[in-house]
């Protein structure tokens, strides 16, 4: 458990990174679209090194690849419609917790009644994030992330567990997942005519560009690995790496200046009250 927690704790610090420049960039869209393509391109030579996954992890791999288009289009309405340090808790906890409930009814993951209990207190720090002023589509749209969140992390928990024993090809399978999911972005993206505009946005933001995608990659193929190892529950990790939420709120509260920060700062931290107690007695 220790290397799991270890894992997702590093992916939760490089998870609220990425989500911070895109919930900043002028054009959200298009920066989630350049954070895919130049993660994947980035650790190209490390996967060229450990090999494609084998066969039976493509399945997966596609499917969370053309999922990850709602997730793309979710996160980014989220972020237009309600504040970083409100939409970024929501949509992050809420799939912790979709992700533990698809991960015990799909994939037999088996967690301990007080685990469930744990979960429980996640659930009302998040309820609590709901204060008066919250749109509802600022409410919607971060739930439909969590949704799809989970969802997500259910397949690519099934599929990594497909993709070899070896550490490193479990990392594999999480590159492999970026370069598909932009492969995904890059097709949408064209079809609407919107090409051009990619082109420009990495000529003058390349940097940016380049390091978001690297923060991207680099966390969610960090989860996977932690996932992947014997006995650790989906729902374990996916609940601790949701320990960037609190990161989330402090961002949102300190360095944007949003309102309601100090509460939903509060709100946050009971999160990952439950996470912690998730940890201790998982």
């Amino acid at each position: 458990m220790g290397t799991a927690a270890l894992l997702a704790l590093a992916s939760a610090a490089l998870h609220a990174s990425w989500n911070l420049i895109v919930k900043t960039s002028a054009d959200r869209e298009l920066a989630a679209w350049g954070q895919f393509l130049f993660g994947s391109l980035l650790f190209l030579p490390f996967l060229v090194y450990v090999g494609l996954p084998p066969g039976p992890a493509w399945g997966f791999l596609i499917a969370s690849g053309l999922i990850h288009l709602a997730y793309v289009e979710g996160l980014v309405r989220a972020y237009h419609h309600g504040d970083f340090s409100f939409a970024y808790p929501l949509a992050r906890g809420g799939g912790a917790l979709s992700g533990a409930l698809i991960g015990a009814i799909v994939l037999g993951d088996t967690m301990r009644p007080w685990a469930w209990v744990a979960l429980g207190v996640v659930a009302v720090g998040l309820l609590s994030l709901v204060r008066p002023g919250a749109t509802r589509a600022s409410i919607g749209w971060a739930a439909f992330t969590a949704v799809v969140i989970g969802t997500y992390s259910a397949i690519d928990a099934a599929g990594v567990r497909h993709s070899g024993d070896g550490i490193g090809e479990r990392f594999g399978y999480g590159i492999s997942l970026t370069l598909c999911a932009a492969v995904a972005l890059s097709v949408v993206g064209c079809a609407r005519g919107r090409g051009g505009e990619f082109v420009l946005m990495i000529r003058t933001k390349w940097p940016t560009v380049a390091l978001s995608g690297l923060c991207l990659t680099g966390a969610y193929s960090l989860v996977l690995v932690a996932v992947s190892i014997p006995d650790v529950p989906l729902g374990y990790v996916a609940t601790l790496r949701e320990s960037s939420v609190v990161f989330g709120a402090l961002i949102g509260w300190v360095f944007l200046k949003e309102r309601l920060g100090r509460a939903r700062l509060a709100s946050s931290t009971v999160v990952l009250a439950g996470m912690v107690w998730l940890i201790a007695i998982g």
